[in-house]
């Protein structure tokens, strides 16, 4: 049996910035961890991992680590965790 969650880093942003896909796969289901931007390499992982986006997670309110969040936030339709209001 392969392992239950395995992850594929992303580097985006020109400040190559990473951004994390959690993946189950046993189930499909993913989550992203600080999009920070270029949506459609994000998107291409997720696809090609054949994974079901189901949560966001940001870190903190930087924009090299949100600045993705809207749009995926739109395409999935999913909700965001964090950043904690006091950041």
């Amino acid at each position: 049996m392969p392992d239950a969650l395995a992850f594929d880093i992303i580097p985006v942003t020109p400040l190559q910035q990473n951004c994390t896909v959690l993946l189950c796969q046993a189930t499909g289901a993913a989550a992203l961890v600080d999009p920070g931007g270029d949506v459609e390499d994000i998107v291409a992982t997720v696809q090609r991992h054949g994974a079901r986006v189901e949560k966001i997670f940001l870190t903190h309110g930087h924009l090299d680590h949100v600045g993705a969040t809207a749009p995926l936030k739109e395409r999935y339709g999913v909700p965001v965790e964090g950043p904690h209001r006091d950041d």
